[in-house]
């Protein structure tokens, strides 16, 4: 397992865990100032600031990226099919341009969730079908722009409102069915920690996504419990309940070698100044990560 002792060197920052302290531009700044090497942006900050700024920000300050948030929320209806396939070719654009290692996938539930003006629906089946065949659609045109596309499986509370893929073998399924063999390096899964620390297939389908080499994305942060709000209350890393080093002892095992990115959606971290927030992530990336 890599030694994070020695510093940031292999942190990333997803800019949701600063989202409410500062713009891009803060965030950039802030990140170079504390030595992190890396960051994973959100297409609304990259929007706030425009999509040429936002290169020259990047490129400026000497960072990195390791993934770029977010395509996905396939499922729709009518005419709202178009505008998420509109909306998704826009995402890889944008982060072949940002020169990302890959676009991270958030699938979507439910259509009315997934694309607000669809018609309601509670088939679940259905919704699942949708996600699969938007992946296929938007893998053929990622593939143009050689751009990997990593689906991320989010914990089963979603299921209804943000993703119905929700464990890490449901998504490398679709991965089997649409790159059949892998190794491609265009469709992978990104592995986040809050989403699949409790599922007790996670260790067999780490192994699984190294072996296929779909390992594109590893995200930090901690479950705390009790967890007061399910999106907005994930924990700074050691301050919960994940076993952090032995999950990315496993991810390593299976090849994994890119940044460690911490994202942190938290009213308690997005009320604290950003230079505690960075220096916080830095420090618990060193020891306990």
């Amino acid at each position: 397992m890599r030694d994070f002792s020695d510093g940031p060197r292999h942190l990333s920052v997803n800019t949701a865990t600063v989202r409410r302290q500062g713009d891009l531009l803060a965030i950039v700044e802030a990140c170079a100032r504390h030595g992190i090497p890396a960051i994973s942006p959100w297409r609304d900050q990259v929007a706030s600031v425009g999509l040429d700024r936002a290169i020259r920000l990047v490129k400026d300050a000497g960072l990195k990226l390791s993934g770029y948030c977010r395509g996905g929320l396939f499922p729709a209806s009518g005419e709202h099919r178009g505008a998420a396939r509109d909306d998704n070719r826009r995402a890889v654009d944008e982060a072949a341009a940002m020169s990302a290692p890959c676009l991270i996938l958030v699938a979507g539930g439910l259509p009315q969730y997934a694309r607000p003006g669809s018609a309601p629906s509670k088939d679940l089946e259905m919704a699942r079908a949708m996600i699969e065949d938007g992946i296929a659609e938007l893998l053929a045109y990622a593939r143009t722009a050689k751009l990997p596309l990593a689906i991320e499986p989010l914990h089963p509370m979603y299921a209804a409102d943000r993703a119905a893929v929700n464990t890490l073998a449901q998504a490398l399924d679709i991965a089997d069915r649409l790159d059949p063999g892998g190794r491609s390096g265009a469709l992978g899964v990104a592995v986040d920690v809050y989403h699949t620390w409790w599922d007790p297939d996670l260790y067999a389908g780490i192994t699984r996504a190294g072996r296929e080499q779909r390992l594109l994305a590893y995200h930090v942060c901690d479950w705390l419990v009790p967890t007061t709000d399910l999106l907005n209350d994930r924990g700074m890393m050691g301050d919960g309940v994940i076993e952090l080093r032995r999950i990315r002892q496993a991810v390593e095992d299976a090849g994994f070698n890119g940044f460690s990115e911490a994202e942190i959606f938290s009213e308690r971290w997005w009320g604290q100044p950003i230079d505690t927030v960075l220096a916080t992530c830095i420090e618990r990336h060193r020891t306990v990560v």
